[in-house]
Parts: structure tokens; C-alpha cells; sequence
């Protein structure tokens, strides 16, 4: 089979929008400063992921939506960290106390503003995420982060299996490689969720922030 004719077998069986939501929650998935130290094991060539992240973040507080952001934090012994720190090596830079696992430059939390602390690759497992999202009344996430083929990915899969109208800004996310980047964006937009650019997601935040205006007005 050809490439144009895999592309489109790709389309007659997974070309599905399921749109933005109602009320969205803004996910910023582990932009910390190990990314973007060229001495750390993490680093990539982020830094036009995150500009876009932060230019997401701001139109998100201006709508008025959840903007919630996560990190990552094992025990000194690593031991919370099971298998995924015993196989990803990179992860003892997110030892608790270790500088790499800060949040990058820009991307310190307002205050009351939430940070979920997870040890696993999706923002879901094992964390307070899901349940929170649906006390607030939140029906769908749009999600940002580092790396698209790692906890991006994974946190998407989660999203929509709890039920969240999953968007995922292409812009605003990156890998350490542009293939694993772009076929994961690929697979997610196929299977589990909307897979938007930057200029999509800022017109679909205007939008709330224009019907927010109207209503206060």
C-alpha cells in the first residue's frame, strides 16, 4: 500500500472531530527545566513548545478556565517510581529537591492555581486528576506538554478513557525527535482525541472569553 493510499484508509476509518467542550480545563503535562538544560539526559529542542504553552496559559486565564499544571517527584530511593524509574533513567533528575525537576522559566503557577505531583507517564494514573476535574464540572481538557510520545500521549489516553473531550495543541507540545513527535500526534489524533494547532486552540479560548464578557457585561 502507498503512502497516499495508507493516508487515506487512514481517513475513511478515523476522520471523527469531537470538538471542543463546554468547560475545559487547561493541562500543562511536565514542562520542566530539564527540557531545556543542555547538561541534563532530558533535554530538547522545546523551546517553541513552551512559548506556545505559555501564550495558551495566558488566554486560558483570561477565559477564565482551570489552568492546571504537573510535575514530577520521586522519594530519594526512587522507589515510588516502580518501573518506570527503574527502566527511564532520566527520571533521578526528578529526585525530589533536584533543580531539573522545576518548572521551566515562565511556567511558575499563579496562585490557586493546581499542581498535580505524579510518578507515572499520565497526569490520571495514580493522581487526584480525574476526580477532580469532574467535582469542578469540567467536560474537557486541552493538553500541552513534554513529550508528545511520553506523557502527552499517555495522559491522553487516560483523558478520554474517563470521559473528557480531549484536545491536544500541537504547537504547545514536543519531543526530543521530530518522528516520534509527529507520529504519536498522528496516532492520538486518529484514535483519541482532536490533535489542534495553536491558532485553533487561542480562537476556541477568545471565544469563552468573549461569552464570559458578554455575561458579566
Amino acid at each position: 500500500m502507498s503512502e497516499d493510499d495508507l493516508l487515506e484508509n487512514y481517513r475513511r476509518a478515523y476522520n471523527v472531530k469531537v470538538g471542543f467542550g463546554q468547560r475545559p480545563a487547561l493541562i500543562l503535562i511536565d514542562f520542566c527545566q530539564g527540557y531545556f538544560d543542555p547538561g541534563c539526559d532530558l533535554y530538547s529542542d522545546v523551546e517553541d513548545a513552551l512559548s506556545s504553552a505559555l501564550r495558551i496559559r495566558d488566554a486560558a486565564r483570561l477565559a477564565k478556565i482551570p489552568v492546571i499544571l504537573t510535575n514530577i517527584s520521586y522519594h530519594p530511593s526512587g522507589i515510588n517510581g516502580g518501573r518506570f524509574f527503574e527502566k527511564a533513567a532520566p527520571l533521578r533528575y526528578f529526585i525530589e529537591g533536584n533543580p531539573m525537576a522545576a518548572f521551566a522559566r515562565g511556567l511558575e503557577p499563579e496562585e490557586g492555581e493546581l499542581v498535580i505531583t505524579k510518578q507515572y507517564p499520565s497526569a490520571f494514573f495514580g493522581t487526584s486528576l480525574a476526580s477532580t476535574l469532574t467535582a469542578m464540572g469540567i467536560d474537557s481538557v486541552l493538553l500541552t506538554g513534554l513529550t508528545t510520545s511520553g506523557c502527552v500521549r499517555a495522559s491522553c489516553v487516560d483523558a478520554m478513557s474517563h470521559g473528557f473531550r480531549t484536545a491536544v495543541v500541537a504547537d504547545a507540545c514536543g519531543d526530543r525527535h521530530e518522528a516520534p513527535h509527529q507520529a504519536n500526534l498522528f496516532d492520538m489524533n486518529a484514535k483519541y482525541a482532536d490533535v489542534v494547532s495553536e491558532e485553533e486552540a487561542m480562537d476556541f479560548l477568545q471565544r469563552l472569553q468573549n461569552k464570559h464578557a458578554a455575561q458579566d457585561g
